[in-house]
């Protein structure tokens, strides 16, 4: 990774682009910090610092700001960050599965992409305008309305509606930022933001945690050793991540000699990689998503209701049965996930167009069920992997260091999810400098 990063600042093209891409995540960041008139900064922060609600370290909002690396906690202009975004990404994955409209725009190359990419923002733009509402409702009920702002009007709706129309529009704007990385930087632009806005939690609740040290005259703050204890098990979940989601099923592919007029090809042995995780992050947050949207539903309108305080108690975070929902949930959208990314009869019938058979596998039907049988197992060690991801590490870290705040930074999948955004960097630099590498030899 240094070595590519060393080659990649010798070669002036790929400079400018990473230069292109720290300078937008630079905007984003700012945008992080950047407060928004009319919310009482003092309330919000007490909000977010008490103990259960929505606003807790391990309740809705507060997960949300870890996202967004404490943009919500901050009140500030991108306080909702690229969640419509991804949310609007998932819901329009899972309608072209069902509409054929959507998987013909799919297969039509740049316009079907133009397509989608609008119908994307759409979606964006109306999730971002619930979302805000939905928000500016809790911030209110949680008393951090100046409803002064306006001078005489005094008007707590005016305030909202006014809160919430500068968080769409930096809903938005971080859309367009992520995109314009995409075109103009390295990686994928959206996924650069998410794992910026989990890296910089992560890196507050450290430098929080150090304060502690250095300020804390009572004795009561966290021991070293524990730190210490908490920072080497952090690592162990990376590496065994990093392992897992490299790893991959080799199916070799042997392809027979042809000769078309004067010239023969094939007769060459390659394989085809079937990944152990090829769903990545995704089914964890399907899972997560749709468990707790009632919870949110409720919590942001009336968190003191009825269903509200029976759903934290049976169903919230860490209960028994949320635990045992989110591993069969996980289980499902990986089975699901990888029916969309992986499909054996197409690979089957590639492979017998060209030529190719698998050893010992006879071409046609036998070659797919073979590898449906592959994909089906991979899956399933796939998905319990995410599950134990998704599970067991937070309950490991809460038992290892009594503190809510870092705990919550190092969620499962913020680790999974910049694990994946850094090994595809990675390789997206690999491949720019390969291009330019050839590009100087054809010339």
């Amino acid at each position: 990774m240094f070595e590519t990063l060393k080659n990649a600042f010798k070669n002036k093209e790929v400079r400018t682009k990473i230069l292109i891409t720290i300078g937008l995540l630079f905007i984003y960041r700012l945008g992080c910090w950047i407060p928004i008139p009319g919310l009482n900064f003092g309330a919000l922060d007490s909000a977010f610092t008490a103990e259960g609600g929505a606003f807790a370290q391990n309740g809705l909002l507060g997960l949300l700001s870890g996202v967004t690396g404490n943009a919500l906690k901050n009140g500030a202009f991108f306080a909702i960050g690229v969640t419509p975004y991804i949310n609007a990404s998932i819901i329009l994955q899972l309608l072209t599965v069902a509409i054929p409209k959507l998987q013909e725009y799919s297969k039509q190359g740049d316009e079907g992409k133009k397509k989608i990419t609008l119908i994307t923002r759409i979606i964006t733009l109306v999730l971002a305008i619930a979302q805000s509402i939905a928000i500016s409702v809790s911030f209110y009920n949680a008393g951090a309305f100046y409803t002064d702002v306006f001078g005489p009007l005094h008007n707590p709706g005016l305030v909202g509606f006014f809160i919430s129309v500068l968080m769409v529009t930096g809903a938005m704007l971080t859309m367009w930022l992520g995109e314009r990385i995409t075109d103009y930087g390295i990686g994928n632009g959206i996924s650069l933001l998410i794992f910026v806005g989990i890296i910089s939690s992560a890196g507050l609740a450290i430098v929080a945690k150090f304060r502690e040290w250095f300020t804390d005259t009572t004795g009561q703050s966290t021991a070293p050793w524990e730190l210490l204890g908490f920072l080497l098990l952090v690592i162990a979940i990376f590496m065994l991540i990093v392992f897992v989601d490299t790893a991959e099923r080799r199916v070799q592919v042997q392809y027979a000699k042809q000769i078309k007029g004067r010239k023969m090809y094939g007769g060459q042995s390659t394989y085809i990689p079937v990944k152990l995780n090829a769903s990545g992050v995704l089914p964890i947050i399907f899972a997560t998503a749709l468990i707790t949207f009632p919870q949110m539903i409720a919590q942001m309108i009336n968190p003191a209701s009825g269903f509200s305080l029976w759903w934290n108690k049976w169903l919230g975070a860490g209960t028994p049965i949320y635990s045992v929902l989110v591993a069969l949930l996980i289980l499902f959208f990986s089975y699901f996930y990888a029916q969309i990314e992986f499909n054996p009869e197409d690979i089957s019938r590639n492979i017998q167009q060209y030529g190719g058979v698998i050893k010992s596998v006879r071409p046609g039907k036998p070659t797919t069920e073979y590898l449906s049988r592959i994909s089906k197992r991979l899956t399933l060690f796939g998905a319990i992997f995410l599950a134990f991801i998704a599970l067991v590490p937070s309950v490991i870290f809460a038992a290892v260091l009594q503190d809510a705040t870092l705990v919550n930074a190092f969620s499962a999948t913020g680790m999974l999810i910049v694990v994946s955004v850094a090994l595809e960097l990675n390789k997206q630099l690999q491949s720019q400098l390969m291009m330019k590498q050839y590009k100087g030899f054809l010339k």
